[in-house]
């Protein structure tokens, strides 16, 4: 069996920040992150490609938002399919593009993805994942009025809805990502984290609003599908320690024990690289390598020869 990793991307490779999110911003940026993408099927990796969608599913619900009146809006989980739909779309069609330039023979597929989380997770208790757009506070009262959503404050910007943000316990659809990666095709699957689903009382899956952390998701995937490395793109070359002071250093290689030894002196910050490395230390600790790396150098991180690489 080729060696198997699953890659997650970060925000930027889609839609950097300041950007203007229309269509043609977002397929540029994506065609670019396919060449480099494509370079790793070069080196005979089994890929399976995972990806975020932040911005996309809050512009998606300003939508709702602003069509209300006219459009009934649709719940999260459905707005989280939405996006999938169209970046997997976009992500597919470049890769496919990108794949024949170079003569390759690969076939792109893209999965809508639900991932299972527990209807009892702790997260549902204390909902802190701030979405869509900014209101007022008069605003925010209305809708937690209305609506009977949690508004926050957020960094004196105004006030935002903010959602569960559970743990994955499953990722439907996996026999057939295997399936698919042993016939040569590479998977766009887990998108946003995967569509949030929750069993019922008679054990039936129904959406939930919620959002999962594409990282966590990409880990329990990598996991899943046994994955030799799980490798998350984002838009540094390395992880640092001290980070942006006189004695900033770079990582390189290190192990587990290493990796929560800083972990657990605070040097990640919840949210920026924290989740990275929370879910790096995870996949790693089974005897796996995780990898953390800008997406430029993706092909030479599994190489050895560039980015933050923890082994087991």
């Amino acid at each position: 069996m080729a060696n198997r990793v699953v890659i997650a991307l970060g925000g930027n490779a889609i839609l950097k920040p300041n950007q203007e999110a229309t269509l043609e911003v977002q397929l540029g940026n994506v065609k670019a992150s396919a060449e480099l993408v494509a370079k790793i099927e070069e080196i005979d990796y089994e890929i399976v490609l995972t990806h975020g969608n932040g911005p996309q599913v809050g512009n998606i619900l300003r939508q709702n938002e602003e069509a209300k009146d006219v459009v009934p809006p649709f719940p999260l989980d459905v707005c989280n399919a939405e996006s999938q739909g169209f970046i997997g779309y976009m992500l597919e069609q470049s890769l496919k593009n990108s794949l024949e330039t170079k003569g390759l023979t690969s076939n792109v597929i893209t999965l809508l993805t639900q991932t299972e989380v527990s209807a009892d997770d702790e997260a549902f208790q204390n909902p802190n994942k701030p979405i869509g757009i900014f209101y007022s506070e008069e605003e925010a009262k209305q809708m937690e009025q209305e609506k009977n959503w949690v508004m926050m404050e957020d960094a004196g910007r105004g006030y935002r809805r903010v959602v569960p943000s559970p743990q994955p316990k499953a990722i439907h659809g996996v026999d057939a990502i295997v399936n698919l990666l042993n016939r040569n095709t590479i998977v766009i699957a887990g998108g946003g984290g995967g569509i949030p689903v929750v069993r019922d009382q008679d054990g039936l899956l129904k959406g939930i609003e919620a959002v999962i952390d594409k990282d966590r998701t990409g880990k329990k995937l990598a996991e899943q599908i046994d994955a030799n490395v799980f490798m998350m793109l984002t838009d540094v070359s390395n992880v640092y320690i001290n980070y942006g002071k006189e004695n900033q250093e770079k990582l390189e290689t290190i192990s587990v024990k290493q990796a929560q030894q800083y972990m657990d002196e605070g040097h990640f910050a919840d949210g920026s690289m924290g989740p990275k490395m929370e879910a790096a230390i995870g996949f790693a600790a089974q005897g796996k390598t995780a990898i953390i790396c800008s997406l430029e150098e993706a092909d030479q991180a599994l190489l050895g020869r560039a980015g933050t690489r923890i082994s087991g």
